[in-house]
């Protein structure tokens, strides 16, 4: 069953300033962007030549770290918010090929992401997708006080909740680990909270021109070190060795068939720690 909630009106695109999702769409080889955003993603790649290899170990990260909350850790609730434009797998469908039954509201700020996520987004019958379009900034009542969110999600069961290479765009004015913070008072003891966020711990140089680039486009990042990204999961109980690289988070078996999903295996660029530059880790609440 999939449902779209949040707004009645049909989303317009707005293609005169480069979008985030839209760039990263592009880094993933997808075809949902415009010329701005073409723009401004190869003037990012001139700075940060492997932004590429961190897009798609995000992605590849998405599908590990999903799997093993709906596998080992049973979640059957699934909240993702910042998810961005559509490109198979995506989290519903990796979570719903272990556990058909499995619930999912994507939640995103973007009309075009959102009118891409109705098209292609299906769920299985046994289970339900809904879409939000809502901004966290505004706060969290957006997101749950959404009547296809109560339809969706028992907050009486654990939720797990995806913040994947969206924490970095929280604009300055804006209190990040607040807004994490409320997210998590409302979800019950078992749900869990996965996070990659841009760093410049390993490649400092290439990083800070990339972002220069997005803060010029219209999008700017909040660069934060490991010490800070770990704040995000005070409380929680960190997964395997806690945060890492987004490559090396239970670098196990399953990760091989991610990557060839998630288009990286035939890659020529190595992955290392400089060319992902992305902190990764998954929480679970006591």
């Amino acid at each position: 069953m999939t449902d779209r909630g949040g707004g009645g009106s049909s989303p317009s695109a707005i293609v005169h300033q480069a979008h985030s999702a839209r760039m990263y769409d592009y880094f993933l080889g997808g075809k949902t962007h415009y010329a701005v955003d073409r723009a401004a993603a190869e003037e990012a790649l001139k700075a940060w030549p492997t932004i590429r290899v961190a897009a798609r170990e995000n992605r590849a990260f998405m599908h590990r770290s999903s799997r093993y909350l709906a596998r080992e850790a049973g979640i059957r609730q699934f909240l993702d918010i910042g998810t961005g434009i559509p490109t198979e797998p995506n989290l519903h469908q990796v979570v719903q090929g272990i556990a058909p039954e499995a619930r999912v509201v994507y939640a995103d700020r973007d009309p075009l992401v959102l009118s891409h996520a109705d098209a292609l987004m299906r769920s299985t019958p046994e289970g339900r997708t809904t879409y939000l379009h809502a901004d966290v900034t505004a706060g969290v009542d957006a997101i749950f006080d959404a009547e296809a969110f109560q339809d969706t999600i028992d907050l009486s069961k654990p939720v797990a909740l995806s913040l994947l290479a969206i924490l970095h765009f929280v604009p300055a004015e804006h209190d990040t680990y607040g807004i994490v913070r409320q997210l998590l008072d409302e979800l019950p003891s078992g749900s869990s909270l996965s996070i990659t966020h841009v760093t410049a711990d390993f490649d400092a140089a290439a990083v800070a021109k990339a972002m220069r680039i997005y803060a010029a486009s219209g999008n700017p990042v909040r660069i934060r070190a490991r010490k800070e990204i770990e704040r995000f999961f005070d409380g929680l109980d960190l997964v395997g060795s806690g945060l890492e690289p987004a490559h090396r988070w239970r670098p196990d078996a399953p990760q091989d068939e991610a990557r060839e999903r998630a288009g990286i295996g035939g890659a020529e660029e190595a992955v290392t720690d400089g060319s992902v530059s992305l902190w990764a880790g998954v929480g679970i609440k006591p």
